[in-house]
C-alpha cells in the first residue's frame, strides 16, 4: 500500500469515528502544499544548474501559485474582463502540447485566485475576486474535471481567494466578508437527498451521457438549437455546511491553516470600505467556537504558518498593489499557538511582507516588498541572514531540502542556500520563457522542477502576453 493510500485510509478511519478534525492536511490538501508553506512536499530540490525546460505563453494572468496534481500541474488564470480558466497541464520534461483539461466559463462565472486542494481525486477552490458580490467553493474530479458538488455564497465582499485546507472528511476556506466556513467534503445533497462522492461521480457521468445523446440527435436532425453540452449543465449538489464564523464581522481573504485541533484564521481589516478587523482568531476545527484572538497591526494578507507550537504571521500595510509598494511596512509576529500570546515581533520599516512565510528547519523565510528575502530564527525571532533580490517581491518562497526559492517582479528566480544566506543561482524565468512579467503566486518546487507563473495585469508589462514556466536541469 502506498503512503498516500495509507493516509487515505487513515482519514477513513477517522471519520468513521467521528474524529473528522483529528486528521492532518495531506500534501498539497492546504495552501502551499503544508502548514509550514514551504511549496514543496518531496523534500527535493531544484536543479542545480537551472535551464527553462519548457514555457507555455498565455494571455491569462496568473495571481496564484501552481499547484501539483499527482504528474500534472494546475494553473487558474485570469483573463480580459476577469473571465476565469482552471487548467490541468502535464508536468513533463518537454513543453506539453495540449492542456489535459480546461474549464472556463460558463462553468466557471467568477475568476480563481484560490490555489485549490488536493485530496485524493478531488480539487477544491472557492471563486470569486475583491470586485465580485458573492462567490462559490467548487469540488470536481481532479482526473475529468467533472463537477462534484458547489456551495454558492451571495452577498455583497463576498469572495473565496484563499486556498482551503482539507482534513479527513472537512473543507475549511475563507470567504471575505462571508468570514469562515467549515463543509463536508465527502457527500453532497440533491433536491434534499445525500449521496456520497462515487455515486456523485457515477450521476454526473450518466448526466453527461444523457446530454451528449440529445445533442447528437439534435444535430443529426440538422437542428440550429444543436449546442455541445457544458459542465453548466450537469447536477447542482451542494455539500453540508457544518458551521460558518465571522459572517460580516471578519474579512477572510487569506488562506486559513490547521495546526492539530486549532484552524487558525486570519482577518484583514478594509480601509477603503471600513470593514472586518485585523486578527489572527484560533478557532476549535470541530465547533468553530473561538480558542484566542490576536490582534494584530498590520494585515495578514499571507496568513499563518505553522512552526511546532507557534503560528508565525506575515504583515503588510499594503496589498498585491504595485502602485503602493513606496512606503509599504511590514512586520513578522510569532504566537504561541496555545495562549495567543506573542512571543515575538519583528518590523520591517522598508517594505510590507504580502506572502506566507516558509518555515524549514527551525528558519522562517519570507519575501517583502522592498526586495529582500530574510530568515528569522524560529525560536526567538533573531535575523540569520538577509538576501536582496534587489526587485520587490510578492510571492512567498518555497523551501526545499535546504535551499530557498524566491521571485520577484521581474520574473526572476533567486535560489538562496537557506542555512547561510548565499546565492545559488539566479535565473530570469519570465524573460528566459519568452514572456517578460511578474510573479505574484509563488514559485512551485515538485519532482525536482520549479514552475512559476507571470501575472502582467498590472505595471510596465500591463496587458502582455503571461508565461508558464517549467525549470529543470540542464
Amino acid at each position: 500500500m502506498s503512503f498516500r493510500s495509507l493516509l487515505s485510509s487513515l482519514c477513513v478511519l477517522c471519520v468513521l469515528c467521528g474524529e473528522s478534525t483529528a486528521a492532518d492536511p495531506g500534501p498539497w490538501a492546504t495552501y502551499r502544499g503544508n502548514p509550514q508553506r514551504t511549496g514543496n512536499t518531496d523534500n527535493v530540490a531544484g536543479p542545480d544548474k537551472p535551464t527553462v525546460l519548457w514555457a507555455v505563453k498565455s494571455m491569462d494572468h496568473f495571481l496564484a501559485a501552481p499547484v501539483p496534481v499527482k504528474d500534472s500541474i494546475y494553473l487558474s488564470g485570469v483573463g480580459a474582463f476577469n473571465r476565469p480558466t482552471v487548467t490541468l497541464f502535464p508536468l513533463t520534461a518537454k513543453a506539453p502540447t495540449q492542456a489535459t483539461w480546461s474549464k472556463s466559463a460558463p462553468y466557471l462565472k467568477l475568476a480563481s485566485v484560490s490555489s485549490p486542494a488536493v485530496a485524493g481525486d478531488y480539487l477544491i477552490f472557492g471563486d470569486g475576486m475583491h470586485q465580485d458580490s458573492g462567490g462559490l467553493i467548487h469540488c470536481i474530479n481532479a482526473t475529468t474535471s467533472k463537477p462534484l458538488w458547489q456551495l454558492t455564497l451571495p452577498g455583497n465582499l463576498i469572495h473565496l481567494e484563499g486556498g482551503p485546507v482539507v482534513a479527513g472528511n472537512r473543507v475549511y476556506i475563507g470567504g471575505g466578508a462571508a468570514g469562515v466556513l467549515c463543509v463536508e467534503l465527502e457527500k453532497g445533497t440533491l433536491e434534499g437527498k445525500e449521496y456520497d462522492l462515487p455515486t456523485i461521480t457515477k450521476m454526473q457521468d450518466a448526466k453527461w451521457k444523457e446530454l451528449t445523446a440529445k445533442y447528437e440527435e439534435l444535430k443529426a436532425k440538422k437542428d440550429d438549437f444543436a449546442i455541445p453540452p457544458d459542465d453548466s449543465q450537469l447536477l447542482k449538489f451542494a455539500p453540508k455546511k457544518v458551521w460558518q464564523k465571522g459572517e460580516m464581522k471578519w474579512h477572510v481573504d487569506a488562506p486559513v491553516n490547521l495546526a492539530g485541533d486549532k484552524l487558525l484564521v486570519p482577518t484583514s481589516f478594509l480601509d477603503k470600505e471600513k470593514v472586518g478587523e485585523r486578527a489572527l482568531y484560533a478557532l476549535n476545527a470541530e465547533t468553530g467556537e473561538t480558542v484566542w484572538k490576536r490582534e494584530l497591526a498590520l494585515n495578514p494578507w499571507g496568513g499563518a504558518t505553522v512552526a511546532g507550537d507557534l503560528a508565525i504571521v506575515p504583515g503588510s500595510s499594503i496589498g498585491y498593489y504595485l502602485k503602493e509598494i513606496k512606503g509599504a511596512k511590514g512586520d513578522v509576529t510569532a504566537i504561541d499557538l496555545k495562549t495567543g500570546e506573542v512571543k515575538w515581533k519583528k518590523e520591517i520599516a522598508t517594505g510590507g511582507v504580502v506572502g506566507a512565510v516558509a518555515v524549514s528547519d527551525g528558519l522562517a523565510v519570507c519575501t517583502a516588498t522592498d526586495g529582500k528575502v530574510r530568515a528569522f530564527k524560529v525560536a526567538d525571532g533573531e535575523r540569520a541572514w538577509l538576501y536582496d533580490c534587489k526587485m520587490p517581491t510578492f510571492a512567498p518562497p518555497a523551501v526545499a531540502a535546504g535551499v530557498v526559492y524566491a521571485a520577484d517582479l521581474s520574473g526572476t528566480v533567486h535560489a538562496i542556500d537557506l542555512k547561510t544566506g548565499n546565492p545559488k543561482w539566479t535565473l530570469a524565468a519570465a524573460k528566459e520563457g519568452g514572456a517578460p512579467g511578474m510573479v505574484y503566486g509563488g514559485v512551485t518546487v515538485h519532482g525536482g522542477k520549479i514552475i512559476v507563473a507571470t501575472c502582467n495585469i498590472e505595471g510596465p508589462t500591463a496587458g502582455k502576453e503571461t508565461v508558464i514556466v517549467c525549470i529543470g536541469s540542464k
